[in-house]
């Protein structure tokens, strides 16, 4: 197992036949639960689809990994890759070819066997382009597709078109697709349609700890035990624990937080500072327990419009780009900005200030010898000085053609959070005599002006990483990638530097020494902070919370923090 060398990890798999499980069963270790019960999770907002190969929003994805399994999978704890529906696999020398060895006797929700013919099915049907199946785009290596063949009924070789140095990482989260059932709808040209929210739950099959029961629109999904689960724990006992798993819909925090306050909901997750703060004061009266899992793979930044201008701009427009193409200008603001406040007032303390464009919750990759950001006004005064530009009499800046320097934030009206840091960072830049005016926007309308129409000046935004490694940033960092958000899509690099991160990205991609890897990406961040297309602000903390009374609750600071081993959690006596 590559990956396991790679961080010079061992992660011992017991395979051993258990009764009650057929064929290859994974042993799980651990605290031994008790089955039965059920566990009630207020969801914020409701599902778009069931169908995995085509769910794109959060909501859809929490609960359609309850119902599948991947091949291999990133364990949420220790943010290592480990045996799922592949128990083993094998890597060529090159790094090239893959071959997965499958569990055998495994049964899909309906009592299907699983074979390797679903495997090579489901990522056929991911790779086709017709489908526009949003995880097309991580089976891509250099824009070409990666090919899955089959060997036997339960051995697939899997080929690269190019070293990846960390394959088995594409794998997580991506579901193994039940043939018998899609097959006939993929070959009609309508899998896009199918297991849609109208669908009978029977009719949704895969191979995760649940399958559904119930779905009541507006209100409520209901998750059963699937009864061919091919997990057990030590004692032999057939996961999961739980009978039944109720997922609510409370359309907002605010409603989760009171549900969960009030004893209706047993687990919840990614609150609000505030949120935290107050259920805090309630827990001990209240029966749960509150975790603060410290900073995550959310970061939060501003960033400027850097994009071409069209025909005819205004020469406002022109003055503003040519002002935010400015390195010095940029590293002006980012050193008057204060992310110890922001920290403090915004999110109370549970978040941490940044220093570099990378999550704190990727510690393996953060370049710990980059300066920590002080916020200081007159080093932001002598960069500006240094630049041309200058101060008028009544205190504005004025920019090296001797114009007032002014312009607009946009971010998300629906996040308080970016929000109050925007007004904050309002306040900073004024202290500089810049004019900055806070616009809040529907966060459709939002990221239309951002990736479409280009139509604004500088925004405040977060991203939230999907793993904790590099690679899943490739469509930021890339200049030609579709999420380089100052300037998407570029042709040819607009600016040197922005093609030397694109070599080295590319060049860490293929790389498969640990040490080496991390030598590139720190120069990467380097040239990051030194260009700061991203200004980073912060990290949020991930805070969760549990009734009192559910084992095996570990929360992580990889989505899905709360949820990721369900299989596992269990309602100790003293709870039911």
């Amino acid at each position: 197992m590559l990956f396991l060398r790679y961080f010079g990890a061992v992660v011992l798999v017991v395979l051993t036949p258990v009764s009650g499980a057929s064929g290859d069963a994974l042993v799980l270790s651990g605290v031994t639960g008790e089955r039965g019960g059920t566990l009630v999770f207020g969801q914020r907002n409701e599902p778009k689809t069931f169908n995995p190969v085509i769910a794109a929003d959060a909501a859809s994805r929490e609960l359609i990994l309850r119902v599948m399994a991947d091949l291999i999978h990133i364990n949420r704890a220790t943010q290592l890759t480990e045996p799922a529906l592949a128990k083993s696999w094998t890597v060529s020398h090159d790094g090239l070819h893959y071959v997965l060895s499958l569990r055998r006797g495994v049964r899909f929700s309906d009592g299907q066997p699983f074979t390797a013919d679903d495997v090579v099915f489901s990522f056929q049907v991911y790779l086709d382009e017709k489908v526009r199946s949003p995880q097309r785009d991580l089976l891509l290596l250099e824009g070409k597709p990666i090919s899955v063949r089959k060997l036997d009924s339960y051995r697939v070789a899997v080929d690269l078109p190019r070293p990846y140095a960390v394959a088995e990482r594409l794998f997580d989260g991506l579901a193994i697709l039940p043939r018998h059932i899609l097959e006939p709808v993929y070959r009609e040209g309508k899998l896009a349609q199918a297991w849609n929210l109208s669908s009978l739950p029977t009719e949704v099959v895969g191979l995760g700890p649940f399958r559904f029961k119930q779905f009541l629109a507006g209100q409520r999904v209901v998750l059963e035990r699937n009864p061919y689960y091919w997990k057990v724990d030590q004692a032999g006992i057939q996961l999961p624990y739980l009978s039944e798993v109720d997922l609510e819909f409370a359309g907002s925090e605010d409603t989760q937080v009171l549900r969960f306050q009030d004893g209706q909901s047993d687990v919840i997750s990614r609150m609000s500072a505030r949120n935290f703060a107050a259920l805090e004061k309630d827990r001990v009266r209240r029966g749960y327990a509150l975790s603060d899992v410290g900073p995550g793979l959310e970061y939060s930044f501003l960033f400027f419009n850097l994009n071409e201008l069209p025909e005819g701009a205004s020469p406002e427009v022109v003055a503003r780009q040519r002002l935010f193409r400015r390195a010095s200008f940029r590293r002006a603001v980012s050193v008057a900005i204060d992310r110890e406040a922001l920290v403090r007032l915004v999110y109370l303390g549970r978040a941490a200030a940044l220093s570099t464009p990378v999550p704190l919750g990727d510690k393996a990759w953060v370049n710990a010898k980059l300066p920590h950001i002080v916020r200081s006004l007159p080093q932001a005064h002598q960069a500006l000085a240094a630049a041309g530009f200058s101060r008028a009499p009544d205190g504005a800046l004025l920019d090296p053609e001797g114009k007032p320097v002014e312009f607009s934030i946009i971010t998300s009206a629906g996040n308080t959070e970016r929000l109050q840091m925007a007004t904050l960072i309002q306040d900073d830049l004024k202290q500089l005599g810049m004019n900055v005016h806070v616009v809040p926007l529907e966060f459709g309308s939002l990221v239309n002006r951002v990736f479409q129409t280009h139509d604004y000046e500088a925004c405040l935004m977060s991203l939230i990483d999907s793993d904790a490694d590099p690679n899943p940033d490739m469509a930021v960092w890339l200049s030609s990638a579709g999420n380089h958000l100052w300037h998407p899509e570029q042709k040819t690099p607009a600016t040197p530097w922005e093609g030397d991160i694109d070599r080295l990205m590319r060049e860490q991609m293929v790389t498969r020494n640990r040490n080496e890897r991390k030598r590139i990406f720190d120069r990467v961040q380097e040239i990051l902070m030194e260009n700061l297309p991203l200004i980073p602000l912060l990290s949020p903390d991930i805070l969760v919370g549990a009734k009192n009374g559910l084992g095996n609750f570990r929360p992580a600071m990889m989505d899905h923090y709360v949820l990721w081993n369900i299989e596992e959690l269990y309602w100790r006596a003293e709870a039911r």
